[in-house]
């Protein structure tokens, strides 16, 4: 909720800054008395609740824009979310000649044609802020829902209604894990197109799980 109040209050602080950016090219009428050029060149902000709405300079507008600079949360995210979408993408690259089930199958085409693209927004995400930073005493393997190397040969060796059932098992844990990372950088980020991500993560991948589960 707070996130969507700060989204609004941006959405709308920008407009009304458009606005009065505008008014301040086309510069006062000659002649027009200083309150109405002083009236154009300011910037109507909108109240808090049961609150009028005031006028204020450009200048202020732009300060009262959130901050969406992003911080080691989102970072740490974005970084961290490359490294298990690969794996989840690892996973799924052996269903097409292991899985027994066209179900299964299906469902790996699914998270893989999903994983690839968002693994590649976060690439450009990373680019646009500076490239990746240094996590340190940060482990891959301790990410939530990862998959240990035993359990990767084990899926390997697999076929048929093994593979599909020890499939299942790992890629729902797999998903579980993701979920949680997504829920923790919307409490702990700042960057709001991190948290687009993330809420694209959770809706996605909830649903993933309740597919497979069905299965």
């Amino acid at each position: 909720m707070i996130r969507r109040q700060r989204a609004a209050l941006a959405a709308a602080l920008s407009a009304v800054a458009v606005l009065a950016l505008t008014a301040c090219e086309s510069g006062p009428d000659e002649g027009a008395p200083e309150t109405k050029a002083s009236a154009r060149n300011s910037v109507v902000a909108p109240g808090k609740p049961g609150e009028q709405a005031r006028r204020i300079s450009p200048e202020e507008a732009a300060r009262l824009l959130p901050d969406e600079s992003p911080n080691s949360a989102d970072f740490r995210y974005a970084q961290m979310m490359i490294v298990h979408h690969r794996q989840a993408l690892t996973m799924t690259s052996l269903a097409p000649q292991r899985a027994g089930s066209t179900g299964v199958r299906k469902v790996a085409e699914r998270i893989a044609a999903a994983q690839q693209p968002e693994i590649g927004a976060m690439e450009g995400w990373l680019k646009n802020n500076g490239g990746p930073r240094e996590q340190p005493g940060h482990d891959h393997h301790s990410m939530p829902g990862m998959a240990t190397e035993e359990q990767l040969k084990e899926l390997r060796n697999a076929r048929g209604a093994a593979f599909d059932t020890l499939f299942l098992k790992l890629m729902i844990t797999h998903h579980e894990g993701a979920v949680t990372m997504a829920a923790e950088v919307l409490s702990e980020g700042n960057n709001v197109l991190v948290e687009e991500m993330a809420n694209d993560v959770i809706a996605q991948q909830t649903s993933e799980i309740n597919r497979m589960r069905s299965l």
